[in-house]
C-alpha cells in the first residue's frame, strides 16, 4: 500500500532529511586523501545525535555502521573501515536518520583529489540522471516516467544502470511502496499523486549492470570491477511538482 503523507507529515520528513542533507555535506568536505572510511562513519553517526537523531542504518537488518562507504568499484551498502582514501578514488556514501518517527535517507559520491576525466563523467551523467527522475516527480505521470528518465540520461552518457537495487517509497519505515527503479518504460506502473514521498537513487556503472555481494553479506559490487556513482534524494510530490526534502 502506498501511503499519502499529509502537510504536517510532510514538514516532519523535512526535518528528518535537512538533517541527513546536512551531516553529508559535513562529511563530504572531510573526504581527502588519507582519511579513513571508519572517520567519516564516526562522524556522521557523532553529528546525528548531536542533532537528536538516531542513525537510520545502524542495526536495520543487521547492517552494523551509521554511514554506507563505498569505494570505487563498490556500488552500495560498503562497511566503513580502516582503508584510507586515496587520491584519485571515489567514494559514494549513504546515510539515513529518524527523527520524530519519520525516516530521511539522501547518498552521494565524492572525488578525492584529482580524479580521472572517466570518473568525473560518470558522477555528472548520475547526478544528471537523479535530476531527470525527480523532474518526473509529478502528479499524473507514473512510475515509469522516473524510471525511464533515469535510464535514458545514464544510458545516453554510455553507461548502464544497475538493476538489483532501486529506489523506494519511505515515510515511518525506511522502504515503503512503491519500488523506484532506475529502468523502464514511460506511462508504465502507478500513477504517482500529490503527497507521496520517494527516495530516488540512481546507482550507474561504467560497465555491465550487474552486482555481486561480497563475503560480508552486504558490499554490492561491480561484477567487472569498474567504477560505480549513487546519487539519492527524498522526494515529496507536490501539486506544485517536486520538492527535494534532503537538500541541506
Amino acid at each position: 500500500m502506498i501511503i499519502i503523507k499529509s502537510a504536517s507529515e510532510l514538514e516532519l520528513m523535512r526535518q528528518a532529511n535537512q538533517i541527513v542533507g546536512q551531516v553529508l555535506q559535513a562529511v563530504s568536505r572531510m573526504v581527502a586523501p588519507g582519511v579513513t572510511t571508519a572517520q567519516l562513519d564516526r562522524a556522521a553517526e557523532e553529528m546525528c545525535r548531536q542533532m537528536g537523531c538516531r542513525p537510520a542504518f545502524k542495526g536495520y537488518n543487521g547492517y552494523p555502521f551509521a554511514l554506507c562507504c563505498s569505494v570505487n568499484e563498490e556500488v552500495v551498502h560498503g562497511f566503513p573501515g580502516e582503508r584510507a582514501l586515496r587520491e584519485g578514488d571515489i567514494i559514494s556514501m549513504d546515510f539515513g536518520v529518524i527523527k520524530d518517527g519519520f525516516y530521511g535517507d539522501s547518498a552521494t559520491t565524492v572525488a578525492v583529489g584529482q580524479v580521472s576525466p572517466e570518473a568525473r563523467k560518470l558522477m555528472d551523467a548520475t547526478r544528471r540522471a537523479l535530476e531527470a527522475g525527480i523532474e518526473q516527480a509529478r502528479p499524473g505521470n507514473r512510475l515509469g516516467d522516473i524510471s525511464a528518465a533515469v535510464q535514458r540520461v545514464a544510458e545516453e552518457a554510455g553507461f548502464s544502470v544497475v538493476r538489483q537495487f532501486v529506489g523506494h517509497g519511505i515515510g515511518r519505515a525506511l522502504h515503503e511502496e512503491p519500488q523506484v527503479p532506475n529502468y523502464g518504460a514511460p506511462g508504465k506502473g502507478v500513477k504517482l499523486k500529490a503527497g507521496m514521498v520517494l527516495a530516488i537513487e540512481p546507482m550507474v556503472n561504467v560497465g555491465a549492470y550487474g552486482v555481486k555481494i561480497l563475503s560480508d553479506g552486504w558490499t554490492a559490487v561491480t561484477v567487472d570491477g569498474k567504477l560505480s556513482a549513487h546519487y539519492e534524494h527524498t522526494v515529496a510530490i507536490t501539486e506544485d511538482g517536486p520538492r527535494i526534502l534532503s537538500l541541506p
